[in-house]
């Protein structure tokens, strides 16, 4: 849910030099088969670190727990795919992990993958291999692309 008084506002910059980072810090944990990326938010840290670590096979886990700002019930929309097995070898990237209930699921889909994320709060923190940064439980982190280009100016 939203915080009323907390947020963090990210930028483009600040999420692609997070990104990088993690991609730095995942790079010696490797060789990995590939890259599940959780759909919406992990698309694009997936893409960064792919990139950097020279990853070309990326899958999708799709899962749905937010409408807008709302926590909404979780909903698997495209579970993991039968290539990845239990995981072994894939890097699970998502944006950040909050509640951990998206996590939770994701793991559940593929317990021995590798769980990164660009950004982790307490409650979610334990299901999560690698982050960068911690927030508290209560700050919202508005990410780039979360937010309409056309407000931008208004």
């Amino acid at each position: 849910m939203k915080s009323e008084g907390k947020i963090h506002t990210t930028s483009w910059h600040e999420t692609h030099r997070d990104a990088t980072d993690l991609a730095h810090r995942l790079e010696p944990l490797g060789p990995w088969k590939g890259v599940l990326a959780i759909s919406r938010g992990g698309l694009v840290p997936a893409a960064i670190i792919c990139r950097l670590l020279s990853i070309r096979l990326i899958e999708t886990i799709c899962i749905a727990s937010y409408e807008g700002t709302v926590k909404g019930p979780l909903t698997v929309l495209k579970p993991v795919p039968a290539v990845v097995e239990d995981g072994s070898g894939w890097l699970i990237i998502d944006d950040l992990v909050d509640s951990g209930a998206t996590a939770a699921e994701a793991r559940r889909m593929a317990p021995r993958a590798h769980y990164a994320t660009l950004y982790a709060k307490p409650t979610g923190r334990p299901f999560v291999d690698t982050f960068i940064r911690e927030f508290e439980q209560d700050v919202w982190i508005d990410l780039p692309w979360d937010r309409d280009p056309a407000l931008l100016n208004e």
